[in-house]
């Protein structure tokens, strides 16, 4: 038997609208309502990071376990020069099955899916779907992948391994935007059950994933412990400097730039921010490792008290 004519296809645009367009992560119980013509069919290896149904020649999805801050994971899966991600063999034998189904989906141009842990309890994925394997670095035991909308952005090979340096940049910003940020707001909303840090609102639709630093900056990373769970309000006036995070050794407190506490305006400014004053954070990560790193805190604050109406405006 061969794979299933139209479920790969199938299977990729069930996960971007079972996941409102990868905006949220889903559990292996979730995943596992997938159906195709009506039948259940797995899209998650159970155990092992690859998986390739029996009857397919090619690879159909991978996972990558999630990483509590400060730890590492089982196989050393890393980011290229070029902004893309490897992934690491299974084992050392090149032809093992697993391997060589990998090796397929990329010489046959196959978009596969990718599971991301993003942590939680039952454990969550972050679906990043259509990826391809644009390259095989065989020296290092690797492959080289890449979250592009269709087999026709795949870049030509220059010289036989170095990816067309005019497409580079391209792809390395796609990565950003279909893997990375999905990745890093996925990992930051379930650390704070899908809470507003600031005001507790849980409608994870209307929360962002806020960088404490920034990531146009050196220290910007994104890790969950540079982040936090805002609603839209709340990030942007954190982003603008209306409000500020100060750190403290229990849960760090909010404050309220003084010339927003001085104006006088409708409800939404005296109990959206006005009232939040000197309140400590009313959602903080269950588990210490995932809540955010006080040297993250301290340059966020300090940015927040020079700030003023001009710097701001």
């Amino acid at each position: 038997m061969a794979e299933p004519e139209g479920l790969r296809h199938a299977a990729i645009a069930w996960l971007e609208q079972r996941t409102f367009d990868r905006q949220i992560s889903l559990t292996r119980d979730e995943i596992a309502d997938f159906r195709f013509q009506g039948e259940p069919f797995r899209l998650i290896p159970s155990y092992q990071g690859i998986w390739k149904p029996a009857t397919f020649e090619a690879t159909l999805s991978i996972v990558t376990t999630y990483r509590a801050p400060g730890k590492e994971r089982p196989y050393n899966d890393a980011l290229g020069e070029d902004g893309l991600h490897r992934y690491k063999w299974r084992g050392d034998n090149p032809n093992h099955p697993e391997n060589a189904g990998l090796r397929r989906a990329m010489e046959q141009q196959l978009p596969i899916i990718w599971f991301t842990g993003v942590g939680g309890k039952p454990p969550q994925y972050q679906v990043t779907t259509p990826v391809y394997i644009v390259n095989e670095e065989r020296d290092r035991q690797q492959f080289v992948l890449a979250p592009l909308e269709d087999a026709s952005e795949i870049p030509e090979r220059d010289g036989g391994s170095e990816l067309v340096t005019a497409l580079r940049r391209y792809m390395k910003r796609e990565t950003v935007v279909r893997l990375h940020q999905p990745v890093f707001r996925s990992t930051v909303l379930v650390a704070y059950e899908d809470h507003c840090a600031v005001c507790n609102f849980a409608h994870p639709e209307l929360l962002d994933a806020a960088h404490i630093i920034p990531d146009s900056e050196d220290k910007g990373v994104p890790d969950v412990t540079n982040g936090m769970a805002l609603c839209k309000i709340h990030h942007a006036a954190f982003d603008r400097r209306f409000l500020g995070i100060r750190p403290t050794k229990d849960v760090p407190i909010v404050e309220i730039r003084q010339d927003l506490l001085d104006e006088v305006d409708g409800p939404m400014l005296r109990h959206g921010l006005q009232e939040l004053h000197g309140k400590p954070l009313m959602k903080v990560p269950a588990r210490r490792t995932d809540r955010p790193g006080n040297n993250n805190l301290v340059w966020a604050y300090e940015r927040f008290l020079s700030a003023t109406v001009e710097d701001v405006a």
